[in-house]
């Protein structure tokens, strides 16, 4: 096999090479590389442009390829990633609590302590509230549900539209169809509910057990990760890791921040226009804030709901009006100076990566793809930049840590590094 296919000294054979010699203009190839004269003729026959649309195309695909890979990686492994991926959040919340702490002379392992039950307490309290509340108006919930169903069906035949009761009963039932229909997927999940349940069980202890291993040992964490890439290396991926892992901490607070602002306007205005419910309607609003512009919207057409199935009309559109003046404030005072000076995404992007996440992965993926895609871009802005040329490797993690030592070093014979480590008298 000559030059002109691939063929580079030693044997290997790269089949690339010669298609980026082929596309490259002969000024721009090194001295050691030399063109044959049917490669020098189809490099002057192309334009400039098939020349460079070539040679971004392939690397574009490799790049695509490794994208798709990672991708499929994550769905097949997503009942590890997700809660993997949650944890994560949660100790971006909780370190800045567990330093606080600790900066104020409260032993680490009680900080974390602390953190943890404190974050366990606050969630049961939520869930406990909202299911006592939704209990004890369960009752009113359904007969009200029946009366509003009858007005608005007594409202239809008076109004101008001219539809008959018989139209009306073919509308619903076609509704019932396609409910039922789409019920089908929820009914199969619900023969696997042990499965199911059982998963949720392993995510959750997942989740606690890798929240716990990140508080008390997540720079020694950190240290093996970039342990495995090259040395070389190791400078801009320890940097990109810590100004990305800042990123987070900041997106994770300002997050909850916004989550709160929108979950006491919401509710307080449904408590106001005295909507039953006030209280779990903010909590699900606070939760759904965490996916941004999409998740308020959802969850206030949910409190635009139950006020139009339980107060009527005026007080659902009254409704609709608070939901509306609470999501003004945050697209334009909220989102602009408060999470773009924290994120550092444009609300556009913040729209698409929020869309192509639920596309791809569903409510997960649209949790995780604003703090997933911001993570990525200040982590990509420095490796750019090149600061990390000037910086120094980091420190290995020590290997006598019990999280990471995985042979006892005390054992007779055991040498460490150094021992075996050649003399520089050595040959």
């Amino acid at each position: 096999m000559t030059e002109s296919t691939g063929k580079r000294k030693g044997g290997r054979w790269f089949p690339w090479r010669a298609a980026e010699r082929a596309t490259t203009p002969r000024s721009t190839l090194g001295s050691d590389v030399r063109l044959t004269q049917s490669e020098q003729e189809l490099a002057e026959s192309l334009p400039h442009g098939i020349r460079l649309g070539a040679a971004w195309s392939w690397r574009l695909l490799l790049i695509g390829a490794l994208i798709a890979v990672a991708i499929f990686l994550v769905v097949q492994l997503r009942l590890i990633v997700i809660p993997v991926l949650v944890a994560v959040l949660l100790s971006a919340l909780l370190v800045p609590l567990v330093s606080f702490l600790v900066k104020h002379k409260w032993p680490r392992g009680l900080s974390i302590a602390v953190a943890m039950l404190g974050m366990l307490a606050v969630v049961s309290g939520l869930l406990v509230l909202v299911i006592t509340q939704i209990a004890r108006n369960s009752s009113a919930l359904s007969e009200r549900a029946v009366e509003s169903f009858e007005s608005i069906k007594e409202a239809l035949l008076n109004s101008p539209l001219q539809l008959t009761e018989t139209q009306i009963n073919g509308y619903l039932q076609q509704l019932l169809d396609a409910i039922q229909q789409d019920s089908q997927i929820f009914i199969s999940g619900a023969l696997s509910f042990g499965s199911s349940l059982g998963h949720f069980l392993a995510g959750m202890l997942i989740t606690l057990f890798a929240t716990l291993f990140m508080l008390i040992d997540g720079k020694g964490i950190w240290g093996w990760v970039v342990r495995i890439f090259p040395r070389r290396a190791r400078a801009a991926v320890d940097g990109a890791g810590k100004v990305g892992w800042a990123t987070l901490g900041n997106f994770v607070k300002v997050q909850i921040l916004v989550a709160s602002i929108d979950a006491v306007g919401i509710g307080l205005g449904a408590a106001l226009l005295q909507v039953p419910l006030a209280i779990p309607i903010a909590v699900l609003v606070f939760l759904g804030s965490f996916i941004p512009i999409v998740g308020a919207v959802a969850t206030g057409a949910v409190a635009v709901a139950i006020a139009l199935v339980y107060n009527g009309w005026p007080i659902a559109l009254a409704m609709l009006g608070v939901v509306l003046l609470v999501q003004q404030i945050e697209g334009h005072v909220l989102q602009p100076l408060i999470m773009g000076t924290a994120v550092k995404v444009h609300p556009l992007a913040v729209v698409l990566v929020v869309a192509a996440g639920s596309m791809l992965a569903g409510i997960p993926g649209a949790l995780f793809a604003v703090p997933v895609a911001a993570v990525l871009n200040v982590m990509v802005h420095y490796i750019s930049s090149g600061v990390w040329k000037h910086t120094p490797a980091p420190p290995l993690p020590p290997q006598g840590s019990p999280l990471w030592s995985t042979v006892p070093q005390a054992r007779p014979g055991y040498r460490t590094d150094a021992a075996v480590a050649p003399s520089p008298s050595s040959p």
